[in-house]
């Protein structure tokens, strides 16, 4: 009799451990997933936004979607951005109201169309863009982990058929010239998706409904294009939530 009771405590006890083992694993684990999981940043104007398509299909969700594919756990993105945005206004806007995080795994920065549109001066872009670059730093801890995205040409879209094609042309490579100057200067990668855009000169599936704005299908281009340093830069994080 007493080894029978000896034996019937020791396999309560198994198979209570065993069942605390089990709350472990469905309560903690869940728990630890989320302390790895990334957090992304992306900075811009209605091109960051996805203006016209649905904003599951914007670069920043399509980028963070195939970061999810390839094995790296991420959060929803945090995006600042808002249509017409100049770097003036995202520099206010970064001030006025900080992101939620203190740091990220990941920050993008594609920026500068509406000034390009609005017929701004390259110098006082560049300006700006440092300024920005600055910014952005803050948040991203590291240059590694900040990523400078090029601005695709409109001059393409049907929405610029009737205007000066090559004037928009030149003034987005002047432009972006200016971007990649300053982020060799800083020492941070930038990403040409300008090539990206351009193909939409025969493809029209590459724009959105409004006819100035890219498709979800360009967007998922970009991301593509944007996926292999972005995975390079979250190789410098710990990955867990700050």
């Amino acid at each position: 009799m007493k080894y029978f009771v000896a034996l019937l405590i020791i396999v309560t006890g198994i198979i209570s451990l065993t069942n605390g083992f089990g709350l472990m694993n469905n309560r903690m684990l869940p728990e630890y997933a989320d302390t790895v999981r990334k957090n992304y940043l992306a900075l811009g104007d209605s091109y960051t936004i996805g203006q016209s398509v649905p904003a599951s299909e914007s670069f920043p969700h399509a980028l963070a979607e195939q970061l999810n594919k390839s094995g790296i756990p991420m959060n929803e993105p945090e995006i600042r951005a808002v249509t017409g945005w100049t770097t003036g206004d995202l520099i206010r806007s970064l001030r006025a109201e900080p992101p939620a995080l203190k740091q990220y795994d990941l920050v993008t920065l594609l920026i500068g169309v509406n000034n390009q549109f609005r017929g701004g001066c390259p110098r006082e872009y560049a300006a700006e863009f440092r300024i920005l670059l600055d910014e952005a730093l803050k948040y991203a801890g590291d240059k590694r982990k900040l990523l400078i995205i090029s601005i695709p040409d409109y001059s393409v879209t049907p929405f610029a058929a009737e205007t000066d094609v090559r004037a928009i042309a030149n003034g987005i490579n002047s432009f972006n010239k200016t971007q990649q100057s300053i982020a060799d200067e800083y020492g941070i990668k930038f990403i040409n998706i300008t090539p990206i855009s351009r193909k939409g000169l025969k493809d029209n599936s590459l724009h959105a409904s409004d006819g100035l704005h890219p498709s979800g299908k360009q967007y998922l281009q970009w991301a593509k294009k944007i996926l292999p340093d972005a995975k390079k830069s979250l190789e410098q994080g710990d990955g867990y939530l700050r």
